[in-house]
């Protein structure tokens, strides 16, 4: 039992590894924003925005590729023609003087990188089902948010040091270390039973097959509109804490203490989801989501920005509900598709960034003096996955 323990545990930090190569590339950047757009002649705040979003692109339609191939040719594979595509584009990105350059590396990334996020998702449900998949991804989760605390911080230190490119380069160090740990420790979990011999006919079927799931769409839906929303945070931060608040070099320690908030609620969500289960959590979560974003919005209507403490505060809560809805709702929506694990992830992924992507540009343009229109794009969405959430008939609980 205690071998058993230890090798889940493991299990866990390594896919949590996988997935935090992606966060890393994200979160490092956040304080270089405004120096690599000095740098590559970025005409605004708001154009800078973009060198976030565009990962994200590139992570949805990189899902594309390597889910539907891994239900063929296996998840390890996978992992390591995307780190590949990952090192390419981040020489790219280390080397270019021209911002479209820099963006086109920036997508190129979110595609080789997508390999790892896919994989890593679609191994938890190859190994584990129901409410305990539910209660694994949480951890995994939890394990991945662990990054964005201390990647600020680690891009203000080597911004400061030894200039913008080489937070570039560490993501590369640390990535060829995950790399490493998963080629020697973790063996192919895809099962022979739902091997396909590869044709193009797969992502046909495919995505018959998961359009076919209505459960698994509306939680894809759902996936993408908090996906969506928490992106405009993410891509809007170093603004919002540095120039409308001007907190300068404090930036990343707000940034890791509200990014703790969403570690411990995702440790919670894993502690109960066996007991009370992931459904349940989630018609929670969406509830607190709605109401706060609306107080906040009634409260501060003209737009003034709050106290920076008040602002933490509601931030806080709406994190916190982000946090049991994230993994939630990821396992709602693979939860009846483990025969097609690989391409479901895909689809999942894909469908749910492409969302995210034009809500986060489309609510973060109008981010430029006040934090209000934040918390609206917080409120609508999260009115709309209430419509969604609750047009699907509540799951049949499966323990492990």
């Amino acid at each position: 039992m205690q071998n058993q323990k230890r090798s889940q545990f493991e299990f866990v930090v390594l896919m949590a590894g996988l997935m935090s190569i992606v966060a890393l590339s994200i979160d490092a950047v956040l304080p270089a924003l405004p120096e690599i757009g000095e740098y590559l002649n970025s005409i605004s705040e708001t154009e800078n925005q973009k060198l976030i979003t565009a990962i994200f692109l590139g992570l949805g339609f990189g899902q594309l590729i390597f889910g539907p191939l891994s239900d063929s040719l296996g998840r390890k594979p996978m992992v390591y023609v995307g780190f590949c595509v990952f090192v390419i584009a981040s020489i790219i990105c280390m080397t270019t003087k021209n911002f479209e350059m820099m963006l086109f590396g920036r997508v190129l990334q979110g595609v080789g990188l997508s390999s790892s996020r896919t994989m890593s998702i679609a191994i938890v449900r190859d190994s584990y089902d129901g409410d305990h998949m539910a209660k694994i991804l949480s951890v995994v989760t939890m394990t991945f948010i662990l990054v964005p605390i201390i990647a600020p911080m680690l891009g203000q230190f080597l911004l400061n040091h030894f200039g913008w490119q080489s937070i570039f380069t560490v993501n590369l160090i640390f990535g060829l270390l995950i790399i490493i740990w998963f080629w020697k420790r973790q063996p192919e979990t895809l099962h022979k039973e739902y091997q396909r011999t590869f044709r193009l006919s797969i992502f046909k079927t495919g995505t018959i097959t998961f359009f076919r799931i209505k459960s698994a769409v509306i939680y894809t839906l759902l996936s993408g509109l908090v996906t969506g929303s928490f992106m405009v945070y993410l891509s809007t931060s170093q603004q919002i804490f540095q120039v409308q608040y001007n907190l300068g070099d404090l930036f990343p320690y707000i940034f890791a203490s509200l990014a703790t908030t969403i570690g411990l609620a995702t440790f919670l969500n894993s502690a109960i989801v066996m007991r009370f289960g992931m459904w349940n959590l989630v018609n929670i979560a969406l509830l607190v989501f709605v109401i706060n974003s609306f107080v906040f919005v009634v409260l501060f209507w003209s737009g003034v920005n709050p106290p920076l403490g008040v602002l933490v505060f509601f931030l806080i809560l709406q994190f916190a509900s982000i946090a049991f809805l994230f993994g939630n709702y990821r396992a709602l929506a693979m939860q009846p598709m483990g025969h097609i694990a690989g391409i479901g992830s895909a689809l999942n992924g894909f469908l749910s960034t492409v969302m995210a992507v034009p809500i986060a540009n489309f609510i973060g343009s109008f981010i430029k003096t006040s934090v209000l229109p934040l918390f609206i794009g917080f409120f609508v969405t999260g009115l709309i996955g209430l419509v969604l959430f609750y047009s699907v008939k509540k799951p049949v609980r499966v323990k492990a």
